[in-house]
């Protein structure tokens, strides 16, 4: 742009940002600096741009300079952008890139996951090993090429390169390797192919027995499986989108978004659900490879086993991932650091953010105080941790469940690189409430290790926390925080919480009524235990249960035995979880009675609906929300309603009791501002049904974006509450 307007100076890269000295008249420096907004690249994110008027001699002609450390900042990692355009196009006519399987430039491949240390240099990512070709070379230093500086610029002459292997051949030539795995796909095979964070495993969408085979190779029984169409014309054949989503869809991070089912896939993809995890490509070989299969989507799941995390190693993914791949595509440059897919649903017209991770980290959010030196260790469940850097919280990828052995190694591992690659020592550690979390076991070890103080954080406090962070607000608000389980600081499960909160503390002010949980975390496993619960707690134990189809099936001493537990309240601890009510409904109306992965009871509960309407079941408020009236009236409804209009009904209740409930509050404190957060937000329907009588009634509404409303999201609640606490 200096050299567009003749402009002589210098640009350096700095730990607080970057800083242009421009030497020229007034009128062409004001273009240049408007240009500077309008042509930034696609990923980049410029927060503002200060002007300061002061005089310089001496430059005849515009230069780079090294990069300059201000103060203990660190300059900013971009995520991992998606193959551009222009690179595409270059598949086909660069000379040195002639279907190049790495080609990448300034403004698109790898960056997170290829990094090691600061600054930002070839020596300090995977591509240290690949020496620079004369070619590439001229061009990375060529001010005006669009690949000058590209860390992992690369050609056929000089880069990584793929190789394919399978139970009796090994192929080295990307043509060759691209139609083999073109006839295995064909072949309902499955290809473990090595993406940008890590494994993934691919079949043909459109076959049936593929789709069966790989779930049982990979004992995932009926969770969703993602999929990455060939382009946006084929995607709209099978998803229904909207402008929002489109966009999303066609961004720079190309991130699995969460779409609403038009025509089916194989039937064994959605199990039933009426969305899909789409996708398009992001990686020039999906082009490449969707040039030639014969089929337009493909499942695109995580190489892993069961809840361990993507692998990344070669020969770990050769072993492990040897009983569920046919074969395996892989090459010769080391992932650094793993990275899932992230995935997002659009609700209310805004992307929702459901798993943060490719695209997303290691962008910080931005926050109005110092939170320097505190380490915020999230979670157990979907977990990610957080580290305060000034005024920057730096969020780590999706890291999973801690119950895991190899997640657990995988959450101390990350803890560290992010440690060095940030120059962050924790000075002050946050962890959950829950006494049992390996979080919170990590935290005594910090403790212990470093002598560091610990502050231990309510976790549904965290939750409405991390909502009012990334809204840059700092004062009291209504705070409604839905999701299945936290412990609460009376030692109950927590869930279904209205709260009067602000960044250092909250007043619970009323919440969903306790329900036991009959065989403790087996009722979240099997959600007919929790339909149990309920109709037992509201009909006094008189309910007749062989009169409701759900518990036929289910042996008479079974159903006696969680009976005896309700009673004798052995092993049956209290839960106020919203995330149980929906449970405990979605199995009443047939569609859940044991889970096969998280959150299956409520997804279908929500898939179900399909009518429009404002109808709402009764609830009671007294001192807690009572929701007998509700379950009541379900049953009546039951043998004369359509299941698609019962449950819209019952999400609509919902709504009201949040409504109802905010209504009382703002009457009795004057607080206006309503901040919803939790897992049970991801709710769509849910979601959207609560903002439009939320709005309609004059309140202002803020619900997460940046970060997960799940507990993903937790451990940015958490360092913004600490960060409080400390002073």
């Amino acid at each position: 742009m200096a050299a567009k307007y003749g402009l002589v100076g210098e640009v350096d890269n700095r730990t607080d940002g970057v800083s242009v000295i421009v030497q020229g008249d007034l009128k062409t420096i004001d273009r240049f600096s408007n240009d500077i907004l309008q042509n930034a690249p696609p990923a980049s994110q410029i927060k503002s741009i200060e002007i300061n008027l002061t005089y310089f001699t001496g430059y005849d002609s515009f230069k780079i300079t090294g990069s300059k450390t201000i103060n203990n900042q660190i300059t900013e990692i971009s995520p991992d952008i998606a193959v551009c355009e222009e690179c595409l196009n270059d598949l086909g006519k660069d000379p040195e890139r002639i279907d190049y399987p790495f080609i990448n430039c300034t403004n698109c491949g790898p960056r997170f996951t290829i990094i090691e240390g600061l600054p930002y240099d070839r020596p300090t990512t995977a591509m240290k090993n690949f020496r620079m070709c004369r070619n590439c070379n001229s061009e990375y230093n060529d001010i005006l090429n669009r690949r000058f500086h590209a860390q992992p610029i690369a050609c056929n002459s000089c880069g990584p390169v793929y190789s394919y292997k399978d139970s009796v051949k090994s192929i080295g030539n990307i043509k060759q390797i691209l139609e083999e795995i073109s006839v295995q796909i064909a072949s309902g095979k499955t290809v473990a192919i090595k993406g940008l964070g890590g494994y993934h495993l691919m079949c043909d969408a459109l076959n049936d027995n593929a789709v069966n085979e790989l779930r049982k190779r990979k004992q995932r029984d009926s969770k969703p499986f993602a999929v990455m169409f060939r382009d946006m014309n084929a995607l709209k054949n099978y998803c229904c989108t909207d402008e929002t989503e489109e966009k999303e869809l066609n961004s720079w991070r190309k991130p699995i978004l969460i779409l609403k089912q038009s025509k089916k896939l194989s039937t064994p993809v959605s199990n039933g659900l009426n969305t899909i995890g789409a996708m398009l490509p992001y990686m020039p070989v999906h082009y490449m490879l969707f040039r030639i299969l014969k089929t337009e989507a493909v499942v695109l799941t995580s190489g892993n086993i069961s809840d361990e995390p993507i692998i990344i190693d070669d020969f770990v993914a050769e072993r492990l991932l040897k009983p569920v791949a046919d074969s395996f595509l892989s090459y010769n440059r080391q992932i650094i650091n793993r990275t899932d897919d992230s995935v997002i649903k659009i609700i209310d017209h805004k992307p929702s953010l459901i798993r943060r991770s490719r695209g997303f980290v290691p962008r910080p959010v931005d926050l109005k105080f110092n939170v320097e030196g505190i380490l915020a260790l999230g979670a157990e469940q979907k977990n990610s941790f957080c580290i305060g850097k000034g005024n920057q919280a730096v969020m780590s990828q999706y890291i999973g469940d801690l119950k895991n052995v190899p997640t657990y190694n995988f959450f101390i591992e990350t803890i560290d690189r992010f440690s060095g690659l940030f120059k962050f020592k924790p000075e002050y550690v946050a962890c959950d409430l829950h006494p049992d979390y390996l979080s919170t076991d990590y935290a005594e070890v910090l403790h212990n290790e470093l002598n560091v103080p610990v502050v231990r954080i309510q976790h549904h406090h965290a939750h409405i926390a991390s909502c009012i962070a990334e809204h840059g607000l700092d004062e009291e608000v209504i705070g409604i925080s839905l999701d299945g389980t936290g412990f609460g600081s009376d030692g109950n499960i927590w869930g279904g919480e209205f709260m009067i909160a602000d960044l250092k503390n909250f007043r619970r002010f009323t919440h969903f009524d306790y329900i036991p949980m009959p065989g403790g975390e087996k009722a979240i496993d099997e959600p007919w235990r929790m339909a149990f619960s309920y109709l037992h707690k509201y009909s006094d134990g008189k309910f007749d249960y062989k009169s409701l189809p759900l518990f036929k099936p289910i042996d008479d001493k079974k159903l006696l035995l969680v009976e005896e537990m309700l009673i004798s309240k052995v092993n049956s601890p209290l839960s106020s979880g919203a995330g149980r009510l929906f449970d405990a409904v979605s199995a009443i109306l047939g569609f859940c009675s044991k889970a096969s992965f998280d959150s299956e009871a409520p997804m279908r509960l929500e898939s179900a609906i399909d009518e429009d309407t404002n109808d709402f079941y009764p609830f009671r408020i007294t001192g807690t929300i009572e929701f007998a009236d509700t379950i009541n009236a379900i049953l009546e409804d039951l043998p004369r309603q359509k299941v698609s209009v019962i449950s819209a009904k019952f999400h609509n209740t919902v709504a009201r009791v949040i409504l109802k409930v905010s209504r009382k509050i703002r009457e009795e404190t004057s607080l206006n501002k309503v901040v919803l957060s939790g897992g049970v937000f991801q709710n769509k329907h849910l979601l959207e049904k609560s903002l439009y009588l939320l709005n309609r009634n004059r309140f202002k509404v803020f619900t997460n974006h940046l970060v997960p409303a799940n507990d993903g999201g937790i451990s940015l609640g958490q360092l913004v509450i600490a960060s409080k606490l400390r002073r």
